[in-house]
């Protein structure tokens, strides 16, 4: 896609995002092969919470250490104390259902088992942003650093580490990259290109993050949006992110995706 035609579709979509009750921090997106950007739209240097982004790292740490075994080892109970922010949280979790539902209790066992320094090794390791999982006064470090606490990374941070795994440049075994890219598989797009992404929510910030792929050519993503006080209370910011990036993602690589 030559830069007339990324300048006509960042066009639209400006147009269509302020249509929204949300508003679009930023798009990026890259060549994993090469690491170009191919589209950087908005404040892709600010950084802000990965929230559950963040677990795409902590699947690779799960996997790399063999707490996590496959998608559905361990299979873990709900317990009275567990984080239950959302009721469907309530159930006994296994990899798959953590991923899909995005459950925070299941991500702190695994965390947990981990250890703090393991823990603060793995992100750093992975240049997951400031890799600071210190935490804060109110939130413990080894549990909820990654949640409006002290992790942050900015949009283009997203796209190297996403590049990273991909060419599977980040430390960790070939089980660990593959049961990851299981667990979030998100659909096809046109061409039969494999889609795999995470959402991301915490207090107004949305993500949508992830990479294409098709044989040996991968596309890596990342969109941020910030949600309005208009927003209907029921839509969380980042399925917003996600369902608006999906549909424009065809838009956006045009001809790269055939």
């Amino acid at each position: 896609m030559n830069l007339r035609q990324f300048a006509m579709v960042a066009l639209a979509a400006t147009l269509a995002i302020s249509n929204a009750s949300a508003r679009e921090v930023c798009t990026a997106i890259a060549d994993a092969s090469t690491g170009k950007i191919l589209l950087q739209r908005g404040e892709c240097e600010q950084r802000v919470t990965p929230a559950s982004t963040f677990k795409i790292a902590i699947s690779l740490m799960g996997y790399d250490s063999g707490f996590l075994k496959d998608g559905h080892t361990p299979a873990l109970p709900f317990r009275e104390g567990y984080v239950d922010w959302i009721e469907s949280w309530k159930q006994p979790t296994d990899p798959a259902r953590w991923m899909k539902e995005s459950v925070v209790w299941y991500s702190q066992q695994i965390t947990q088992s981990l250890g703090k320094e393991r823990f603060a090794q793995y992100t750093k390791n992975f240049q997951f942003g400031n890799a600071d999982v210190s935490g804060d006064a109110k939130h413990d470090g080894l549990t909820l650093s990654w949640i409006n606490s002290s992790l942050r990374i900015s949009p283009l941070e997203q796209l190297s580490f996403l590049t990273k795994l991909v060419n599977r440049q980040l430390g960790v075994s070939q089980h660990a990259y593959d049961m990851t890219a299981e667990l979030t598989k998100n659909g096809q797009l046109p061409g039969e290109w494999k889609l795999h992404g995470k959402t991301g929510w915490a207090s107004d910030w949305g993500w949508y993050v992830g990479w294409a792929s098709k044989g040996t050519r991968s596309f890596v993503f990342a969109r941020l949006i910030k949600k309005d006080d208009a927003d209907p209370k029921d839509v969380a910011p980042g399925v917003v992110a996600r369902d608006g990036l999906i549909g424009e993602l065809p838009a956006l690589l045009g001809s790269q995706l055939k």
